[in-house]
């Protein structure tokens, strides 16, 4: 069994002409699928053409990234349930991605608050959205884990259905969610020396739940670290994901895959 990559952003890559040379790179590295993850307004009709023109093999999801949030953030949200049970097919995988950033707010005061209002805004009616169309939602938090877990717990949302991304806590915060039944999925830094934690947090939360993305062009994995990532990559941190869990490679790919196709319903 392959592997599928659950957060990926391939607009770069269709926008360069790129994209055929990087999904045939996949098929080598034996990936099964991809999930391009949508972030604003401007790459959700590009995503759903991808899925289109490569069944199976491409599917992506639809949200607005908390660093995307501007004043017109309302207008933008009123279009994602459009993805939805429209004439346009394919539909989304699940929403997002959608959440906090507090790392890239402004130093000033006022003005950090006042966007961090507006994302805390986006993320509620995101979440609302989510509740009513019972979909999986992918989760952006960085420098607010504590705020996430919290409006995800107002919303509604079942726990079920979510994953935040690009986990970078430690096992306390894998414990929160795995205790309200959410999980964590996992990039690169698991390749990296200095993210013993991160590590510590993919054993805690265990197989079972066990998810793995790129989030590529960032965080390439070792021993492509600094460059630019891309999901044939995925390959080397589920290697070094079986041999954290020790483990064959194909056992982990086959758990990691069951579960992307479990909780994405692909």
């Amino acid at each position: 069994m392959g592997l599928i990559d659950t957060h990926a952003h391939l607009d770069s890559f269709a926008r360069q002409g790129e994209l055929e040379a990087v999904l045939e790179r996949c098929r080598t590295a034996g990936l099964e699928a991809v999930v391009s993850i949508g972030t604003e307004p401007g790459d959700w009709g590009l995503y759903r053409d991808l899925a289109r023109s490569h069944p199976g093999v491409v599917h992506y999801s639809v949200g607005i990234h908390p660093c995307s949030v501007d004043a017109g953030w309302e207008e933008a949200a009123a279009g994602l349930e459009s993805f939805w049970g429209g004439t346009e097919s394919p539909s989304p995988v699940a929403l997002g991605e959608c959440g906090l950033d507090r790392f890239h707010l402004p130093k000033e005061h006022d003005e950090a608050e006042r966007i961090l209002a507006m994302q805390k805004a986006a993320f509620s009616a995101q979440l609302a959205l989510a509740r009513r169309l019972c979909c999986p939602v992918v989760i952006h938090s960085r420098g607010a884990f504590r705020e996430c877990v919290e409006a995800i717990d107002s919303s509604g949302v079942s726990w079920s259905r979510v994953v935040f991304h690009c986990f970078s806590e430690g096992e306390a915060e894998v414990a929160e969610l795995a205790l309200r039944g959410g999980r964590a999925s996992f990039t690169g830094i698991l390749t990296y020396k200095n993210a013993s934690s991160v590590r510590a947090a993919a054993l805690a939360q265990g197989l079972a739940a066990l998810m793995l993305e790129t989030d590529a062009p960032y965080l390439a994995p070792v021993p492509h670290r600094g460059k630019s990532n891309e999901p044939a990559y995925l390959r080397h941190t589920a290697e070094a994901a079986a041999a954290l869990f020790k483990i064959p490679l194909d056992e982990l790919s086959a758990a990691t895959t069951r579960n992307a196709r479990t909780f994405f319903s692909v």
